[in-house]
């Protein structure tokens, strides 16, 4: 007797998500929120906490991301080494500026992402780039587009 039921070994393959974000109208907080549901894997029915069933996402176009109000401006991250006096703080507008919105991205997908020894893990599997442009184009297998989840299934045989 077979201990698969269904299409499990469907369900444990890790599959490559793509975002662009020049047709998304999500902002950053939204966007993260989706990212790190599939980053944990829990769109999978086989979703367990303790085990490490995410996909992949590429998140293209990030210099056109989205914030709401004055982010840029007025949104601070602080970064503390425990010495005194060691308070370093640069605003959204000066990261961008110094690593690009891919970091900031990065940064807001993993304050959303469970506080454990899988979170690292689970960051690795986000790749974000400024352009269009990307090296995983073989890779992917689902579009995002609006809030949807559209799998172009012409695109798989190839």
């Amino acid at each position: 007797m077979s201990n698969f039921i269904g299409q499990t070994r469907l369900a444990y393959a890790r599959v490559w998500h793509q975002v662009d974000l020049s047709k998304e109208t999500r902002t950053l907080g939204r966007l993260a929120s989706s990212i790190a549901l599939t980053l944990m894997g829990k769109h999978k029915p086989i979703f367990d906490p303790a085990n490490d069933c995410g996909d992949y996402v590429v998140v293209t176009n990030c210099n056109l991301l989205k914030t709401s109000g004055n982010k840029l401006e007025k949104k601070v991250y602080r970064s503390h080494s425990g010495r005194p006096g060691h308070l370093k703080e640069i605003t959204m507008k000066r990261l961008a500026a110094k690593k690009g919105f891919g970091e900031i991205l990065r940064k807001a997908v993993s304050g959303m992402l469970p506080k454990n020894r899988l979170r690292q893990v689970r960051l690795e599997r986000l790749r974000t780039f400024e352009g269009a442009t990307h090296p995983f184009k073989k890779n992917i297998v689902t579009y995002w587009a609006e809030e949807k989840k559209v799998i172009d299934y012409n695109k798989l045989d190839k």
